[in-house]
């Protein structure tokens, strides 16, 4: 599945800041919700009466004075979808979020947002940069992101941050805020427990107690699925748990978060194989165990009534091993005794550099089972020093911050051949393959990495006026990457990166209710070990398994605009309350990375810097209450696009003879649809029931692959999900939640791949990520 995923990818803040740091109060405050809860921590703010409408919104909206388009989501939202993934709540409340089934298992999905994307899969180009509690957590090593080992149940909010330096590297796009519960915020215990459509299982447990000044909380989740598909059954195990101290305006907190999860990540398969078996596979065994420790201590010292200095330090260990069935390069020499790589001369070598003799049958499809171990050791600190006051007779908030992060990481790959059954599935031989290849494109890789990303910002938001707040700052990031090849190969290099990233914006009240903003942004990206390790065209490598050399690439830059408005408003003769936003932005990357596939070696590909990428927009998004009535609407409309003449390798269609397709300005990048609507409706029907739905509409897309905008577009489709509750008695609560109502049969990812490998059963060249069908759980609550 690696050799597919090359080529399905081609195309495709300082921490312990919590968030945006231009709001007065020094916090973000939430966007317009009308379910947000407000965080315990966060400083109160006063609400007009005429705001009660809003079902008790407990901030104003025009008073977050943020110069951006900005989401939070509270964990009614979450616990309203009943998914044990957090990534499902992005994608149904906030705009600009899709969900894509990159791993074919949509327990571990890709994010994307704005056409950045965050992903769990080694080789993605990220555009995302996560945060939980103040750490940041992408993984060192490809800055992939594990939205799995994240449980659900403990978190307090999320927020979807764009156009904000602040978080540091590889925030492009914007970054996604995570904030967990703690003993101050939770009180007592909950128990869920529920099941469902292909055998899913779903428990979790939390309690949380403040005696005295000190305060604990913890939470344990397991999931157990066995997955629509053959060989997609997936385990989940995550705990998480913090201690907390609060005393003379003092807060302390100690947490720590586990994970165990192993995944059946069945990935794309040929469309015709979907069309006789919609749970079909291509290649198995395709398995993903992730294991994650991360200890963190926070502190948060208020000085003075204006002065306030926030703490953070962690150590996370990250472990991953993937086996990865595939077809294979190697094949019979023009001698059939003997075995050759990429065409019938060249040898394929054992371990001990001689080459191989055959022992297949010769009507054998001979395929290779690929191996490969993660395991990252992270450590880093951050301080922020804010001040609130006043500037020169004008109200006044300032921040000062200073964040280190340190990653070790030791990969390894191997590759077994095997003979592929008519199922598809390989079976290993005990036969490994050594350096082979000409040039060396394959063979045992053992390479230890070390990330050094250091960063110092300022931020300052001051109030000319009593409507006119003007925000600006700074973020100085440097990054340092080694490579060292363990084996003596090629993989091996110093590369260091570094860059100061402005910001600046105006929000204006034009009335109490309503108000306007403007931004500019830089942020920038630092090419990852793992992209650095495989980024010569003359050496291609097989993508997150295979690493070969280590030429320099340069690092990616994003400029954003960014405008709009963001209001509310009670409705009069008793109508309700209404609340809305809308925006338009503009991102500019240069240098970007993409994966382009070899045109001379099928499966294989390279990291390579390909010139400029446009993504722009606009963002709108509706709520209204009315009583027992809720409705949140939200539209975005993004065009990304390509900016320059390319010539990039590909599997589709319109490759001519080198296996060559020619991008011209303007073209679509792949993965992005150009539409997205979504509609949530909420009916309290009395104190005990509540029923809701919601809709989720995606436009058509580019295939990865199809840079060249030549092939018919991946469908777009629209589902219907329910969700419902009644409460038998105060403590418990029964629910059910129906995913994909309708069955409707669509795909969450599409690429191509070479018909004429293996059994040469296909003629369409298309491979697709197919969606669940129609999922039903039901399950109890209770709390204690």
């Amino acid at each position: 599945m690696n050799r597919l995923r090359a080529s399905l990818l081609a195309t495709v803040a300082i921490l312990g800041a919590p968030a945006f740091a231009f709001a007065q109060s020094g916090q973000p405050l939430p966007d317009i919700d009308v379910t947000t809860d407000a965080p315990t921590s966060a400083p109160p703010v006063a609400i007009p009466a005429a705001d009660a409408g809003i079902a008790g919104a407990p901030i104003n909206f025009t008073q977050d004075l943020t110069p951006s388009n900005n989401t939070r989501i509270d964990a009614k939202e979450i616990a309203r979808t009943g998914s044990p993934a957090a990534a499902d709540t992005l994608q149904r409340l906030v705009p600009g979020v899709d969900i894509q089934g990159t791993t074919g298992n949509m327990l571990s999905p890709d994010v994307v947002f704005r056409g950045f994307v965050s992903s769990p899969v080694q080789g993605t180009p990220q555009g995302l940069a996560v945060y939980q509690n103040g750490v940041r957590v992408n993984e060192a090593f490809g800055d992939t992101m594990h939205w799995d080992m994240i449980p659900t149940f403990a978190i307090l909010s999320m927020d979807m941050i764009s156009n904000n330096p602040v978080f540091g590297l590889n925030a492009l796009g914007g970054a996604v805020n995570i904030r967990m519960r703690d003993g101050f915020n939770t009180q007592g215990g909950r128990l869920e427990v529920s099941g469902g459509s292909y055998g899913r299982i779903q428990g979790a447990l939390d309690y949380g107690k403040q005696v005295g000044d000190f305060a604990f909380y913890g939470a344990l989740e397991g999931v157990q699925d066995g997955g629509f598909r053959q060989f997609g059954a997936s385990t989940i195990r995550r705990f998480y748990g913090d201690l907390g101290y609060r005393a003379n305006g003092n807060e302390y907190h100690l947490n720590a978060g586990l994970a165990d999860n192993l995944f059946g990540a069945s990935g794309p398969a040929p469309i015709q194989l979907l069309d006789q078996d919609w749970g079909g596979v291509y290649t198995t065994p395709q398995t993903s165990h992730t294991q994650m420790g991360q200890i963190a201590l926070s502190g948060n010292f208020a000085f003075s009534p204006t002065w306030s200095l926030n703490t953070n330090a962690y150590v996370r260990r990250y472990i991953q091993h993937m086996v990865d069935g595939n077809p294979t390069n190697t094949q019979p020499c023009d001698d059939p005794t003997l075995l050759c790589y990429n065409d019938t001369s060249t040898p394929a070598n054992g371990l001990n550099g001689q080459q191989l003799n055959n022992p297949f049958p010769s009507n054998a499809a001979l395929g290779e089972i690929d191996r490969s171990s993660i395991l990252t050791t992270s450590a880093g600190a951050s301080a922020q020093l804010s001040n609130s006051g006043t500037l020169f007779g004008f109200k006044n908030h300032a921040t000062f911050g200073a964040s280190f992060d340190y990653g070790t990481t030791n990969y390894n790959a191997t590759a077994e051949l095997g003979v592929v059954a008519p199922n598809y599935v390989v079976i290993g031989s005990g036969t490994y393959l050594g350096p082979s290849g000409d040039p060396v494109a394959i063979g045992p890789v053992s390479v230890n990495s070390i990330n050094r990303y250091f960063g110092l910002n300022i931020l300052d938001a001051i109030d000319l006026t009593d409507k006119l707040t003007l925000s600006a700052g700074a973020r100085f990031n440097l990054a340092s990457i080694s490579l060292v090849d363990q084996l003596g190969g090629d993989v091996n290099g110093e590369n260091q990166y570094n860059h100061v990233n402005p910001v600046v914006g105006l929000t204006y009240k034009l009335t109490p209710d309503l108000l306007v903003y403007g931004s500019y942004a830089e942020s920038n990206r630092a090419p990852t070990p793992l992209e650095l390790g495989c980024a010569n065209p003359q050496k291609p490598c097989i993508m997150g398994a295979f690493l070969v050399s280590d030429p320099p690439l340069q690092q990616v830059v994003a400029q954003t605009f960014e405008a709009g408005f963001r209001g509310q408003q009670v409705l009069a003769n008793d109508w309700g309350a209404v609340g809305w936003k809308a925006g338009v932005y503009r991102t500019l990357s240069t240098n970007d990375i993409l994966n382009v596939p070899s045109p001379t070696q099928q499966g294989f590909g390279y990291f390579a810097n390909v010139g400029d990428t446009l993504r722009q927009g606009v963002e709108a998004q509706l709520n209204y209450r009315k009583g027992p009535f809720t409705v949140r609407a939200s539209y975005a409309y993004i065009d990304a696009t390509f900016r320059n003449y390319l010539t990039l390798g590909s599997n589709s269609p319109s490759a001519d003879a080198n296996g060559n397709i020619f991008v011209v300005p303007g073209d679509q990048l792949p993965m992005v649809p150009r539409q997205r609507g979504k509609v949530s409706l909420d009916w309290d029907i009395n104190a005990q029931a509540r029923v809701g739905a919601d809709i989720l509409i995606t436009g058509p897309q580019r295939f990865a692959g199809d840079a060249s905008n030549q092939q018919p577009m991946l469908p777009g489709y629209a589902t219907v999900s329910l969700n419902g509750a009644y409460k038998i008695t105060r403590n418990i609560e029964a629910f059910a939640i129906a995913n994909n109502l309708f069955n409707h049969r669509y795909y969450t990812f599409g690429g191509y791949f070479q018909t004429d490998q293996l059994f040469q059963a296909f003629t369409n060249p298309e491979t697709v990520a197919p969606a669940q069908p129609l999922s039903v759980y039901a399950g109890l609550r209770m709390t204690f």
